[in-house]
């Protein structure tokens, strides 16, 4: 756990000091809204990462972003102010971040790992 004083000033998001390439999962779900449909959320959300120019995958349940750490922070927290903007009250954003340091890793590269593992002889 990381505690912070209150005389802390930290540049949001927090203290990153190096530049590190990563992969993050994001799913934002505005609650208490009229309508069961989440698309227009969702499409307005897209909007934001084609905006970032940065490379993202949909999926049925949220969506994969990768980019540097710093900036994907800063992008899931423009996603998650969405909803707001459109008249939730309240929002639930999940994040899971795949931070790897030993080498770069890619939406592509991830699925090409396990599609190699599928050729191989069991």
């Amino acid at each position: 756990m990381i505690i912070f004083k209150k005389n802390d000033h930290l540049d949001f998001p927090f203290y990153l000091e190096e530049e590190t390439m990563a992969i993050l999962e994001i799913s934002v779900v505005p609650i208490g809204t009229n309508d069961t449909s989440l698309s227009a959320y969702v499409a307005d959300c897209l909007r934001i990462l084609k905006k970032e120019k940065v490379r993202y995958e949909l999926s049925s349940m949220g969506t994969n972003i990768e980019g540097n750490l710093k900036d994907l922070f800063k992008i899931a927290l423009k996603m998650h102010q969405i909803p707001f903007k459109k008249g939730a009250l309240r929002v639930l954003t999940t994040l899971k971040i795949d931070d790897r340091r030993d080498k770069k890793g890619t939406l592509a590269g991830k699925k090409r790992a396990v599609e190699n593992k599928l050729k191989r002889k069991s």
